[in-house]
């Protein structure tokens, strides 16, 4: 057994710096807005977003659709959950076949001022049209209607695509952790 580590890091966006940008979709991609029972259409979409992803690797759950779904109903059931900050996007007939979930996000208040964003993901099919921007900026909007004054996010630091967006919609840097992960040597 070999135990590796995945730099991350952590990053915080200040609400009360000024207006946010609005949540725009392209055309043929709707809002799905957070109900109970959506827990298992967030996990289908967690899943086909991080399985083969570096972040399947960091956190075991991320790699299997059950694993998904727990996480999912644990985020749902955090006594901070907020409805607000959680969305789907489904693209509709105009992208494609039929409307089905393509993208992903929650959010949990972590005290009376503070929220983290929990697991953006967009489906690989679907990256590079904005649908990650529009979700973090959804979810920015729906922790500011709570009453919170910053929000923040983990990333894992090889993400380049996505450290780089969150920098560029005005995420800082505030720390930097290394999660010990243990490869056994016939997985490698």
């Amino acid at each position: 057994m070999t135990t590796h580590y995945y730099q991350r890091f952590r990053m915080e966006y200040d609400l009360t710096q000024g207006v946010l940008p609005e949540a725009v979709l392209p055309e043929g991609y709707v809002w799905v807005v957070w109900r109970p029972g959506l827990e298992d259409r967030h996990a289908l979409v967690k899943f086909q977003s991080f399985r083969d992803e570096i972040d399947a690797s960091v956190f075991e759950s991320l790699s299997d659709y059950r694993g998904c779904l727990y996480l999912m109903k644990e985020i749902a059931r955090q006594p901070g959950f907020v409805p607000q900050a959680t969305w789907l996007i489904a693209a509709t007939q105009a992208a494609g076949p039929s409307e089905f979930d393509c993208g992903t996000i929650q959010g949990v208040m972590t005290s009376r001022q503070g929220g983290a964003i929990q697991n953006v993901g967009v489906v690989p099919a679907h990256r590079g049209m904005g649908l990650g921007r529009a979700l973090v900026l959804k979810a920015l909007a729906g922790f500011q209607a709570v009453g919170a004054q910053r929000v923040s996010l983990e990333v894992t630091a090889p993400n380049v695509a996505a450290v780089a967006l969150y920098r560029q919609l005005g995420f800082r840097h505030v720390r930097t952790m290394y999660r010990p992960v243990i490869w056994d040597e016939l997985e490698v």
